[in-house]
């Protein structure tokens, strides 16, 4: 072989050798162990462990490993405190570097700087510590590798994916809600209100239905009454009626007649519907309803309103207030009153109870539509519980109960459940504020607080369901501090 041939040869080996050096990774060669992250007190701590004892570090060169936090799925990445491996020789200059305060030594302050010990088990343990940023809740780990030799010429550039998440993720909470189940009513009982504004000629009790716009109020009374004495679904127990006057005139005479007139309504439902009198448990009248009339005041928006109600809260006996009222703004505020506050206030109450059937399934599912106050709590939690938890039937059933029944704990509760079953944290807690001394709603409270990220009343309510006994509360404390825990 010619000389020439030889040099080219020996050339392209020279260059194949270089090129082979230059591409070769030493991240094939290290082994990362015991890797961790974790997020405490709002700062991201990365643990590993690098086992070297496979790299064979040539004595110039320098291995710089940058562990990388990237956002999984996203741009979004930080670069930790680098590590630093030297070959023999490359260390005592990266340590005199050191010495004369090189400030363009390294790109980065590294976490560690160490010397390969060659054919040695070696173990780089390295932590560091970033502030947490939200991103990194799903982010992966890598490494970086950069590797240079004498006169910082570049060796060769690599990355490894360490992890693929490097926190697990968020743990999510199952916390089961209290549905409570009413108690079955022996005996439903209900009573009815209704408000008969009767005409009376002056000074007269006598009940006249073709007196001014009596026959139109007495049809309502006679649908109100027909209507409960014909359904076969209850039976009417007994009535108790109550006669009012508007306050012009003497207390004493208005009481009388407003008596008097309770009794002509009492007759009337005696000979029109048949009612014995003995049926009719009560006949009152209340007189001069002042209570009435500062509601109306209160409510209006009158020039004299508040020397009205003074009046009314302050005079006594309450005749004397006749005549304070007559003198106000010339006797305006007076004619005021006596055109528009006054004649509702000359009416007649009358209170029906009745005692209501018990209704099956179906029958129950029915009546919710067409006359839900016939239904116990009971009857309604049943329906409810029918359909399922999901569709808007459920959340109307007790809506409707909760209506009906507005300061029943129970129907609050069971309707703020369903509130909470749809995520209307913050309308379940106005709910639940008028029961929250009532240990059956603390489970329901401590899951709604853990909704709103009130952690620690969360485990306040919690733990006092828990220490009542509540199966449920202690279940749903367990979550809770798992949940917790892994923030």
């Amino acid at each position: 072989m010619k000389k020439k041939n030889i040099y080219i040869v020996i050339l392209a080996f020279i260059s194949l050798s270089f090129t082979l050096n230059a591409q070769s990774r030493y991240l094939d060669l290290i082994k990362v162990e015991n890797q961790a992250a974790v997020n405490e007190n709002n700062m991201l701590l990365v643990y590993m462990d690098l086992v070297l004892d496979q790299v064979q570090l040539n004595t110039n060169e320098m291995i710089t490993l940058t562990p990388v936090v990237t956002a999984n799925g996203d741009t979004q990445s930080i670069a930790l405190a680098p590590m630093i491996i030297n070959g023999n020789r490359r260390q005592k200059m990266v340590e005199r570097g050191l010495v004369l305060n090189n400030k363009n030594l390294f790109k980065q302050t590294p976490q560690s700087i160490i010397q390969r010990a060659n054919g040695m088990p070696q173990v780089l343990h390295y932590s560091a510590t970033v502030p947490f940023e939200s991103w990194m809740s799903d982010a992966s780990l890598s490494l970086q590798e950069s590797v240079t030799g004498c006169a910082e010429c570049d060796l060769g550039e690599g990355a490894e994916l360490v992890a693929q998440r490097i926190l697990p993720p968020a743990y999510v909470p199952v916390y089961k809600l209290t549905y409570i189940v009413p108690d079955v009513e022996p005996v439903k009982q209900r009573e009815d209100t209704y408000s008969a504004t009767l005409n009376f000629r002056v000074d007269k009790h006598n009940l006249d239905r073709n007196y001014m716009n009596n026959a139109a109020i007495l049809a309502d009374v006679d649908k109100v009454v027909n209507g409960l004495m014909t359904n076969k679904d209850l039976t009417v127990s007994d009535f108790r009626i109550e006669g009012f006057a508007s306050p012009e005139g003497g207390w004493e005479y208005n009481r009388i007649l407003s008596e008097k007139r309770a009794n002509s309504f009492a007759d009337y439902l005696q000979t029109k519907h048949q009612i014995e009198r003995s049926r009719i448990k009560s006949v009152k009248g209340i007189g001069e309803d002042w209570n009435g009339l500062r509601q109306a005041v209160e409510s209006s928006d009158m020039a004299d309103k508040q020397e009205i109600l003074r009046i009314i809260d302050q005079v006594t006996p309450p005749d004397a207030r006749d005549a304070q009222l007559i003198r106000l703004s010339g006797g305006n505020s007076y004619r005021f009153l006596l055109n528009n506050f006054y004649p509702p206030l000359r009416r007649t109450d009358y209170r029906i109870a009745y005692n209501v059937r018990s209704f099956s399934l179906e029958e129950a599912k029915a009546q919710i539509k067409s006359n839900p106050r016939l239904l116990s709590l009971n009857e309604m939690y049943l329906v409810a519980h029918s359909y399922p938890k999901e569709s808007k039937e459920f959340k109307e059933v007790f809506d409707i109960a909760v209506r009906l029944f507005p300061n029943d704990p129970i129907a609050i509760i069971n309707s703020a459940a369903t509130d909470l079953e749809r995520g209307n944290f913050a309308i379940a807690l106005e709910r639940m504020e008028a029961v929250k001394e009532d240990p059956r709603a603390w489970n329901n409270l401590g899951v709604t607080h853990a909704r709103l990220g009130n952690m620690t009343l969360a485990a306040e309510y919690l733990k006092k369901g828990t220490n009542n006994g509540d199966s449920t509360a202690a279940a749903n404390l367990n979550q809770l501090m798992k949940a917790m825990d892994n923030q």
